[in-house]
């Protein structure tokens, strides 16, 4: 068997084997963990000052929302990076008890939806049957104290991420005495990544998550489990890896970031700027509509669901990081290239349904869903 595929196979037996070894203590101590991280979000995202903005959905009902993931995010790097420099906290322990967040997690997803599905008894255009109601979620936008909880839930999800992926660098510089050409480059995409979405939080109400879809088990799990382990998988992986990343493998893969993301943030910011004001510049040029309804200017001009393609080329930068030693890595960006697609259909549908002839017609303009000339 190639030393790659000894490799792989030993990693992936030591997940097992730590799996099937974890204690009771271990697993409670790793749900504790994560309820406080959520409680001292909760808390900052309440007591942190952000700008508010009142929404009123397709029902009529106002939402109040307040901005202030990114300073959230960053008072989480301060306090977590004074208190590892102090030897108070090291993150390597996000890295040892890796295993039991993730099952702890997945404990919370479910608590939380069962929760969800019965606050959401008797709410109008729920699924119905349990396994739906569950699954997809009974309430659109369920509050605490004020709070959207749907919204809250992206930043334990981000924050959870960025955190994960610095403990993964800090094992490797303890191990190593260094970080690798690989690790460093993973990093800076990955922080570029959170802060970006931060930065751009006020526009994350316009999508379709936060628009239409329930808050269920479905984008619970995708928030507190999905994100912050599976996405951070090329982090987890090069801990150990060798540092065989060349200067001009690495130059390509931020080339295709940048891309990526270029396409991926630009597409959602042109989307933003021309919902709160219509008369918006998209390129240098007035941006063109369809009834001042529909979006047919920059990147809406040229495909329906360009920015999913910029974000599938985002994570593909992620994993290039680790090259091709190993397929586990490669498991996110199929993974979520078929998630995409998935998603772009239902779009596609729901907003055949919400436009009816104006859609038609805007498709006759776009005529391309994710890949120009192809799909």
């Amino acid at each position: 068997m190639p030393m790659n595929e000894m490799n792989e196979m030993s990693m992936l037996m030591s997940m097992m084997m730590s799996m099937s070894m974890m204690t009771l203590p271990a697993l409670l101590n790793a749900v504790a963990m994560l309820l406080a991280f959520v409680a001292a979000l909760y808390v900052a995202s309440i007591l942190l000052p952000g700008e508010r903005v009142d929404l009123s959905d397709d029902d009529g009902n106002t939402r109040m929302f307040k901005f202030n993931g990114l300073a959230s995010l960053i008072a989480t790097l301060i306090v977590v990076g004074l208190a590892h420099a102090q030897g108070w906290f090291s993150l390597s322990v996000l890295y040892e008890n890796f295993l039991a967040l993730f099952v702890a997690a997945n404990l919370i997803t479910f608590v939380l939806s069962g929760l969800l599905y019965w606050q959401g008894a008797g709410a109008t255009g729920a699924p119905s049957g349990f396994l739906r109601g569950f699954f997809f979620g009974r309430t659109m936008n369920p509050t605490w104290r004020g709070m959207d909880l749907k919204f809250f839930s992206y930043r334990p999800s981000l924050i959870g991420l960025a955190l994960l992926n610095l403990s993964f660098a800090v094992v490797q510089y303890e191990t190593r005495g260094e970080i690798t050409l690989a690790m460093a480059l993973y990093q800076a995409f990955t922080l570029v990544y959170v802060l970006n979405y931060f930065q751009f939080e006020q526009g994350m109400i316009y999508t379709w998550d936060i628009m239409s879809e329930r808050f269920g088990w479905m984008l619970a799990w995708g928030n507190l489990v999905l994100v912050p382990f599976f996405y951070c998988i090329a982090g987890w992986w090069l801990v150990d890896a060798p540092d065989t990343l060349s200067p001009i493998a690495a130059g390509l893969i931020t080339l295709l970031f940048v891309v990526g993301f270029w396409i991926f943030r630009g597409a959602n910011q042109q989307k933003h700027r021309f919902r709160r004001d219509t008369n918006v510049t998209i390129w240098g040029r007035p941006a063109e509509t369809l009834d001042e309804r529909l979006l047919v200017s920059g990147f809406w001009g040229i495909g329906r669901h360009l920015n999913y393609t910029g974000e599938i080329c985002v994570y593909i930068a992620f994993l290039l990081t680790t090259g091709f030693a190993s397929w586990v890595p490669w498991l996110l960006p199929a993974w979520v290239a078929v998630l995409l697609v998935h998603r772009a259909h239902r779009d596609d549908q729901r907003c055949q349904a919400k436009y009816g002839e104006l859609w038609d017609r805007y498709k006759q303009r776009a005529r391309f869903s994710m890949l120009p000339l192809i799909y």
